[in-house]
């Protein structure tokens, strides 16, 4: 064997590569919010035959003399520019412009306040997004989350500073009262909960023993609409006509957004590469704290002031009432499927031409 045929066939299996990430990025020609990817080749490593030399004041020098072993995959990377705007007409659909990410997950964590548990969180492109069972979930069922509404549903909203599932809050089926979630007095362990009297009062009402039938009269808030508004704010309309503003969708921010790690189909992850993140809200409806003198945030209404929120969402903007399209472009796609072809041919054209080679050396025997 010769290098010539072990470079072609580096070769044949970089371009095979090359053709795989064509290939996923044509078949999510249709995916909306999928990310494309992008591919470069590296040389192979360099076998020395015979080293440089620098010239002298009797004699020149000589440039060193190198032969390759073909080529590597350098880089795959990803494309997270923002696409086209897709309109759907749901309401709940949202299109993140610019810069940012949804935060999903399950239902467990009450007040992600720690980097490590943010950077934890999955993040998604993907905003069609619904209410199921109470809480708002993505296509994928994972819950979405953002900052809960803590004021009365008769005043002006007060988003918490802690990261939460958005979950509809609890009314009396008796009285029509909507009770809106509440933080936790705990410093050390900051929750956001649900009313405590309406979760006393379900726990009461499902204690072992009860009669058959009896009436549980705290249940999710019954809403006849919801929306969501270009600032991310979910407003529900009840069945008698009352407006309840939920909470606001979180968009969280990574140092380098090309840097993320696919995870599971739709969603991704903070790892190495793509710096920490930090949560965010377009319009500004939760904001980070004032700063004292010390350096460190300010709440002035006591309790734990979160550290991860950033006051400004910068360039980034939600578009509702549709999708984000697809990051494939067909035609680049096409015209790099092409180029990939023809380097794989030249490719096996080298490994026949070296064939032919040492069949001539077998047959000189003869």
């Amino acid at each position: 064997m010769t290098s010539s045929m072990y470079a072609a066939v580096a070769g044949l299996k970089t371009h095979m590569n090359a053709l795989g990430v064509i290939g996923n990025n044509v078949a999510n020609v249709n995916t909306f919010a999928y990310k494309a990817s992008r591919y470069t080749f590296d040389e192979a490593l360099y076998m020395t035959t015979r080293s440089g030399s620098n010239g002298t004041e009797e004699i020149g020098g000589n440039n060193p003399a190198q032969i390759g072993f073909g080529c590597t995959v350098g880089t795959i990377d990803l494309d997270m520019s923002t696409k086209i705007f897709n309109t759907t007409g749901r309401g709940l659909d949202c299109m993140v412009d610019g810069d940012g990410f949804f935060v999903v997950g399950d239902k467990t964590k009450f007040g992600v306040n720690t980097q490590a548990e943010l950077n934890g969180m999955s993040l998604s492109r993907l905003g069609n997004f619904e209410f199921n069972s109470g809480w708002l979930t993505d296509g994928g069922g994972q819950v979405v989350y953002g900052f809960l509404n803590v004021s009365n549903p008769d005043q002006n909203p007060s988003f918490s500073t802690l990261l939460t599932p958005i979950r509809l809050p609890y009314y009396n089926e008796d009285t029509k009262e909507i009770l809106m979630p509440a933080e936790s007095d705990d410093e050390e362990n900051p929750e956001l909960l649900d009313n405590e009297q309406a979760l006393e009062a379900i726990a009461e009402a499902n204690q072992p023993g009860q009669e058959a039938g009896q009436h549980v009269p705290y249940k999710r808030l019954n809403v006849d609409t919801l929306s969501v508004d270009r600032a991310g704010i979910i407003t529900a309309v009840t069945a008698d006509d009352i407006q309840v503003v939920i909470g606001v969708i979180a968009i969280a921010k990574a140092e380098n957004p090309n840097g993320v790690t696919h995870d599971e189909g739709r969603y991704y992850k903070a790892l190495g590469g793509a710096g920490d993140l930090r949560l965010t809200t377009v319009g500004g409806a939760v904001t980070y704290p004032e700063i004292g003198m010390d350096g460190q945030p300010v709440n002035p209404g006591g309790g734990n002031a979160n550290r991860l929120v950033i006051e400004s969402a910068g360039d980034t903007e939600l578009l509702n009432g549709g999708l984000e399209s697809s990051g494939t472009d067909l035609a680049d796609e096409i015209t790099h499927m092409i180029v990939i072809q023809r380097g794989y041919q030249a490719n096996t054209r080298i490994v026949t031409v070296t064939d032919s080679m040492l069949e001539e050396l077998v047959n000189m025997k003869r």
